[in-house]
Order: structure tokens, then sequence, then C-alpha cells
């Protein structure tokens, strides 16, 4: 949590940080530098995961690139374009380290324990998305406000801070840990069909992006809710608390096979989609609730995907090998989140067809799952 609220914090102010007095830079710039910073990271988690996997195990890999990190937020400080390069470098060389292996050192502490998987993961996952929350709120309120060299030294403080649970918590033994039972070409079709869902799942999102957004605008001048406006974009974060918490629990005493636990998130986001599509283009206040109910549905949807295929992977992959395998879930995910996104353009001027387009992906791989549902049960 610490980690992703130094990450994003540094995030929300960087583009700021560079149109800004000190550095002066063009707008167009700044943001095709930040599209090659937030894109060098999928990249760099290869790089780290290769590390960690096979040079110097998960856990140094963790501590080094958190220190390398909170470099990379403290070079930030330097009121120059060479500091400005040498901390983005620094915090994608970082990332790359710490994200991948984080992942694995945490999913092989429950392969004693696979029931818990599930939950596990969940928990992880609210943790990330409350620290990115918190992180994009309050550095970047502190940074806008006061100073952007006091927004990057409390993000570099955080990561390092971090740091320190996870310097007296043990390494996991890969070694002492048994391979799931089953035939190689399960092993391989589960994660490769993980790996294909939530590449799928993502790239619906990015489609329906433009609605979601353009919702978020009008809804945030004309709503009476008392919903602060900077609040709006972060809707999703507020509603992932209490699912998530919900989730945990049931999935900690009531375990459910994966692929329905997938299943329910697909139909989720299709039911998400479909509420959104009743809301004409043009919303008024009325509307309000109809968006609110839409995005319980995504976070219920987010839940039962994003946290899942972690848990899948974990579950079918050699340990051995589990950062590497963990940092490619980013190429799927990035790849159909471009191909998809090479459409939003086109879309901006048709919002509702991107969202008939995930309506129809979503539901078409829900009733697959269901079906797939059906025959195992036969067969079992």
């Amino acid at each position: 949590m610490l980690e992703r609220a130094s990450y994003y914090g540094l995030r929300a102010l960087v583009i700021l940080y560079m149109v800004g007095e000190i550095l002066k830079m063009e707008r167009a710039d700044a943001f095709s530098i930040y599209g090659i910073f937030t894109g060098s990271i999928v990249f760099s988690k290869i790089i780290g995961a290769v590390i960690g996997d096979i040079i110097i195990g998960n856990k140094k890999a963790i501590i080094a690139g958190g220190i390398i990190q909170a470099l990379g937020a403290f070079c930030l400080c330097i009121p120059s374009t060479i500091g400005l390069y040498l901390g983005l470098f620094l915090t994608v060389l970082g990332s790359g380290l710490f994200t991948p292996n984080i992942i694995s050192n945490f999913g092989k502490s429950y392969l004693m324990k696979t029931k818990l998987l599930d939950a596990g993961f969940t928990i992880f996952y609210l943790a990330l998305n409350l620290g990115s929350f918190l992180g994009i709120l309050a550095i970047g309120y502190i940074g806008d406000m006061y100073s952007y060299t006091i927004g990057f030294i409390i993000a570099g403080t955080l990561m390092l801070l971090a740091l320190i649970p996870l310097y007296y918590t043990k390494a996991v033994n890969y070694q002492k840990i048994e391979v799931i039972k089953s035939s190689p070409s399960k092993r391989l079709i589960s994660i490769l069909s993980a790996l294909l869902l939530v590449g799928l799942f993502w790239g619906f999102y990015e489609l329906s992006g433009n609605r979601i957004y353009d919702l978020q605008l009008q809804l945030m001048e004309k709503s009476t809710l008392a919903i602060p406006k900077h609040i709006w974009q972060s809707l999703n974060a507020i509603f992932i608390l209490p699912i998530s918490i919900i989730a945990i629990v049931i999935w900690s005493y009531f375990f459910s096979n994966q692929s329905f636990k997938l299943m329910i998130g697909f139909i989720s986001g299709a039911i998400s989609f479909g509420i959104l599509l009743l809301v004409p283009e043009t919303a008024t206040d009325s509307h309000t609730m109809t968006y609110l109910i839409s995005l319980v549905f995504l976070v219920i949807s987010e839940i039962h995907i994003a946290p899942i295929v972690y848990s899948i992977l974990t579950k079918f992959a050699n340990p051995k090998y589990l950062a590497i395998l963990v940092s490619l879930v980013f190429l799927p995910t990035r790849l159909i989140s471009l191909i998809f996104g090479l459409y939003r353009d086109r879309l901006y001027d048709y919002p509702m067809l991107g969202l008939k387009i995930g309506l129809i992906g979503m539901a078409i791989i829900g009733v697959l799952l269901g079906i797939y549902q059906l025959l195992r049960k036969k067969v079992t």
C-alpha cells in the first residue's frame, strides 16, 4: 500500500512539475515523456522479474527495487531536466524490480494453503487500490498546493517506509513447495486462459473509458450529491473497499472454483455496461444513482477478475519462475488495451458504441465460462 501511494503520488505530480514554473515544458513534450515513462515500466518488470527469479532472489530484488525507486523520487527534487530524466529512469528501474517480485513472494506464501489464494490476493489488491487512492489524494494535493519538492520527498520517504516490514520478513523457500498435481497441459491452458481473460477485461474497460469519463464530467457539474469534484474520478476506489472486504470474508470460509468467479466477473461487467447504456448522452442529476449503481457492478467485476488471475497464475505456475510469469501478465493487458485504444478517438463521437462492444464481449465471455462450468460438472 505504501509503495503504491509513493508511485501513484509521484505520477500525479510529474506532469504538473514538467509544465510548471521550474522546467516550463510544452504540454505535448510533457505528455510524451510521461507516456514513455509509464510504457517503459511494462518492460522493466520483465527485466526485474528475471533478476529476482534467476539471479538474486525475490526478496533482494524487492529491497533493491524499493531503494532505487525512492532514489528516483528524491532525484526529481533536483530542479533540472537531468534530475527529471534520472528520477524517472530510477523510478522505472525500481518499480520493475519491486512489483513482480513482491506479487510473486506474496503468492508463494499461500501455496501451502491454496484455498486461501483468492482471498489473499483480494487483500493484496485492496491494499494496492487504497495506496493508489491515498497517494494521488494526499501527495497530489500537497505537491500542488505547497511544493513539488515536498511531494517528491514524501513519495520517496513512503517507499523507504514500505521496505521496513519487508526487510524483516523471511524469503519464501520455493524448493519446499510442491507444484500443484495436474498435467502440464492443464496448467499451461489455465495460465494462458488467465492471461487472455485479464487482457480482454482491461481492453473492454478501455473501450468504455470515453463514456465513463464523459459521464463523470457531466455529473460532476450537475449532481446535487455532496461529492467533492476531486473524488469523482476515484469513486471506484471507494467502492472497492467494502466490496473487497465482503469478498475476502466469503472467500476465506467458502471456497468456490476460480472459473466460476471469473464468470461472475464478466457477467457483472456486462451488467455494468448495460446499466450505463440506460443513461442518455446528455446526463442529468436524476442519472447520478444509475451511474453509481453501474460503478458498483464494475467494481464487483474487477474484484472477481484482477486478483483471481494472480491467484490462478500462482496456483498453476512453477514457483521458481513465478515473478517472470507475473511480469508477463502486463504484456497481453497492455497489448489488447493498445489495440482497443486505437479506436478510442473514433469512438469519441459514438461513445455508446464502445459500451455496446464491451457489453457484448463481456456477456459472450461470461456465457462461455458458464457453459464451461456446466460441462465441468457433468464430467465430475
